[in-house]
């Protein structure tokens, strides 16, 4: 019978080596648990547990994010609702998968955050120059990972405008339609009751469809994010003595257009098969399908 110290061992193995995506959706639901346990426990003495939230929700007053200015980071973490954090984490969880037959691993992360930030930033923007929220402003604030997941959603269906999708009761859909049919549903909500939430989701857009653009001239937005995040990571570990290799690795632009090209080459493959069928492909042709089927 497994025990308890077990269970947080394979946990955090599990954690260890996983995939960035992994990673992204444990800490998303590590920290949803623990604001709940640490609510029940507030509750027994009492003490209303909203508080906490305040430390990790993105406040859209400027004063007050001068004193908690990491909340542009922990907000994108951060869910109360449980039907907030699941939606959150399939879509995170679907598109992400896809967002990786394109990327790397490393621009997934980088693109999370920096849509996350992109987000933030509209939200803070939009409730401190219109009108509109004057009155909320100095109360409102925002949570959760949709801006983020947003960024991600928007890069790939930018980046593959030809790329389907199943949808249920619908049938197969270009994902750049569904990405255009919420952005528009975000845009005509940002006076809603969760005005702030879609005024964020169209920052993480935005930011998902330039990382798209760019990345089809070869340039990557979140190379200097991940170079910061090395860099932090790396902090108060032991130096080590490197021994010189001759072996270049492979660089992230080199990376991106091997796979660029790997793409070209699979769209040739299926309109081929859509044109004259199966048995008019090569072996080799043949492989390369199945060896893209497994991914």
């Amino acid at each position: 019978m497994q025990t308890m110290e077990d269970f947080f061992t394979d946990l955090k193995r599990s954690f260890r080596s996983g995939s960035i995506l992994t990673k992204l959706i444990y800490l998303n639901v590590g920290l949803f648990i623990l604001i709940k346990l640490a609510g029940v426990v507030l509750l027994l003495f009492n003490v209303n547990s909203s508080f906490l939230l305040s430390y990790l929700e993105l406040p859209s007053s400027p004063v007050l994010f001068l004193y908690r200015p990491w909340t542009v980071i922990s907000y994108m973490f951060t869910h109360y609702e449980v039907l907030h954090i699941l939606f959150n984490m399939l879509w995170l969880y679907w598109f992400g998968k896809l967002f990786l037959n394109f990327f790397t691993p490393r621009q997934l992360g980088g693109v999370y955050l920096l849509g996350g930030i992109t987000g933030a930033v509209f939200f803070m923007l939009a409730y401190n120059l219109f009108p509109y929220f004057r009155m909320v402003a100095p109360y409102s604030s925002l949570i959760g990972a949709s801006a983020s997941v947003m960024a991600i959603v928007f890069a790939v269906s930018f980046y593959r405008k030809d790329l389907e999708i199943n949808l249920l009761f619908i049938g197969r859909v270009k994902l750049i339609y569904l990405a255009v049919f919420t952005f528009l549903i975000d845009l005509l909500a940002i006076t809603s009751q969760n005005a702030g939430g879609h005024i964020a989701h169209l920052g993480g857009a935005l930011f998902g469809i330039w990382f798209a653009s760019r990345m089809r001239i070869g340039k990557d937005l979140t190379a200097p994010m991940n170079r910061i995040l090395d860099k932090i990571i790396n902090l108060g570990k032991p130096k080590r003595k490197m021994h010189v290799s001759y072996r270049r690795s492979e660089t992230d632009q080199e990376y991106n257009a091997r796979k660029h090209a790997e793409s070209e080459q699979l769209d040739i493959i299926l309109d081929k098969l859509k044109r004259s069928g199966y048995n008019s492909l090569s072996a080799e042709e043949k492989k390369k399908l199945f060896d893209a089927s497994k991914k």
